[in-house]
């Protein structure tokens, strides 16, 4: 896989906020997302190449390690969805996880999208602080829309 990264990097104290395919740590998202866990359900291997070359991936370091990622399936206009966002326990609750999803919708590629979608069973009050409502008739799915 090739990948060029021309969203410049973010910061937020000692933490680095990067767009970078090339710097992703694929063991560690392997783990996460390949692996059955709290987090995941377990994305089949031959299917991860995939998930990464089709989405905007965000990744997190912490003194060079990856420590957090996200990504996001958009078609750059009228839909976007947020997938994945997940920080390291120890670095929870520092406001990384708030700084990653600023950094995310700031995206050029990103900024004008009209409508968001998103999953979650435990982070709403994190959403919520970016616009995020939850959907009446499902509470895992929330939805932001931009009125441009």
């Amino acid at each position: 896989m090739t990948y060029k990264s021309t969203y410049p990097d973010g910061v937020f104290g000692d933490y680095i906020f990067t767009a970078d395919k090339k710097r992703i740590d694929l063991d560690y998202l392997y783990n996460l997302l390949c692996l059955p866990s709290r987090y995941s359900t377990g994305l089949p291997p031959e299917r991860f190449p995939l998930v990464i070359e089709n989405s905007l991936c965000f990744c997190v370091f912490y003194q060079g390690k990856q420590i957090g990622f996200s990504r996001v399936i958009s078609d750059h206009s009228e839909f976007s969805s947020l997938w994945d966002v997940f920080i390291d326990e120890p670095h929870r609750g520092k406001g990384v996880g708030q700084a990653l999803l600023k950094y995310i919708f700031d995206h050029y590629d990103l900024r004008g999208t009209f409508r968001w979608f998103l999953m979650t069973e435990d982070a709403h009050g994190l959403y919520q602080k970016f616009d995020f409502k939850t959907e009446v008739y499902n509470p895992y799915i929330m939805m932001k829309v931009n009125v441009i």
